[in-house]
């Protein structure tokens, strides 16, 4: 099953520029969607205006070298490792899922567009990496989901509690889950049996929804997140803060005083 090129073998079946259109379409779905979103809300008219805002305020003007230093910082430490998290179980979960995310798309694409002809032979990489990052994918998000949510963790609420916002997470845990039951399918051979089948139509049914949900889900939060903290960063260094005030001192401390739970909250 993990040396197997699941595209290669749909080929038989389904032309392989079907595929590659499929993808093409979830790509103009994602560019759409996060279209409407950045108009609906105005995410990034507010961003370029506060930065502007922060830049009147700035005590100091960071030079070109300045600015690629602090941005290259941010590049490594707060998107490539989301430090901001802490050391703790949620960055744990969060680079689970967005490791394998990337690592399950990059596969699907390479191997769709170069190794989905049946008579193509696909590197035995690349349906590792495919079926790793399915894998990783579905523990970070299922642990997010069922154990670090703030609204069970931290608010008692039920693990089955389903609002518009969790369709990214969803949709995401649904796709690699999908994708990994139909390629084991697929790997038996069951050739007139209906199970891959059923599976195939559930992953490429959660792929519509995880990319043509982009609107009403928090999936554009990949690509503003790592601008805003970039901005942030940069806010820090100029000395602008994004107008916030400098944080205060720590609180004296008075004995021990009351033994307190560690608080669950970001």
């Amino acid at each position: 099953m993990f040396l197997i090129n699941p595209f290669s073998m749909l080929a038989e079946t389904v032309p392989a520029i079907l595929m590659q259109s499929f993808v093409i379409v979830m790509a103009v779905l994602v560019i759409v969607g996060t279209l409407l979103d950045i108009i609906h809300k105005k995410n990034v008219r507010y961003f370029f205006e506060n930065a502007k805002k922060a830049k009147l305020s700035a005590k100091k003007t960071l030079s070109s070298s300045e600015r690629i230093s602090v941005i290259s910082k941010t590049i490594v430490s707060d998107i490539a490792t989301t430090s901001e998290l802490g050391a703790g179980k949620r960055r744990a979960a969060h680079l689970l899922g967005m490791y394998g995310t990337i690592l399950f798309w990059i596969g699907s694409v390479i191997m769709i567009f170069c190794y989905s002809n049946t008579n193509s032979v696909t590197p035995i990489a690349w349906p590792i990496i495919w079926h790793a990052g399915a894998i990783m994918t579905v523990l970070g998000g299922s642990w997010f989901w069922f154990f670090l949510r703030v609204d069970v963790y931290s608010e008692a609420q039920p693990w089955y509690r389903i609002i518009k916002a969790d369709l990214f997470v969803l949709a995401l845990v649904a796709t690699s889950l999908f994708g990994l039951i139909w390629s084991f399918l697929q790997s038996l051979n069951l050739n007139d049996r209906w199970d891959d089948k059923v599976f195939l139509i559930l992953f490429i049914v959660s792929n519509i929804v995880l990319f043509g949900g982009v609107y009403w889900s928090k999936f554009a939060h990949m690509f503003y997140k790592p601008g805003a903290a970039i901005q942030k960063n940069l806010a820090e260094a100029d000395g602008s803060r994004d107008n916030l005030p400098p944080p205060a001192d720590a609180p004296e401390q008075f004995g021990l005083g009351i033994k307190r739970e560690e608080p669950k909250h970001y």
